[in-house]
């Protein structure tokens, strides 16, 4: 299993959606930063948000894995090998990220529970 980087590429915000549905001062997901970047493979990285990874764990997964060697959805999606383009799935402030297959071996960093 690989390592996956996971970068923040852009955050977005929907104005006309949020003045219609969204709470009073809902702005921009205050939890990320563009630019930010994780790294992942069998678990979701510290200070990454709970429901960006539920959106993205299946393509990290994939990517950790080796789906890298190959394009997605037989290359009609993405056309850089070991590469996905994934948002979260808030609908008035998604939050787009870049995965990529890394190199770099991954290793349990904690004791399993017996």
């Amino acid at each position: 299993m690989k390592k996956v980087k996971i970068t923040v590429l852009k955050k977005n915000f929907d104005k006309e959606l949020a003045a219609e549905y969204g709470v009073e001062g809902l702005t921009a997901c205050p939890m990320l930063k563009e630019g930010q970047v994780f790294y992942a493979d069998y678990a979701k990285p510290e200070g990454l948000c709970d429901e960006a990874w539920k959106a993205i764990y299946q393509y990290v997964f994939a990517l950790s894995h080796g789906a890298g060697n190959e394009l997605f959805y037989y290359g009609d999606w993405i056309r850089k090998p070991g590469v996905a383009i994934c948002s979260c799935n808030d609908g008035l402030r998604p939050v787009i990220f870049k995965l990529e297959a890394t190199d770099e071996e991954s290793k349990i960093d904690y004791e399993p529970i017996k």
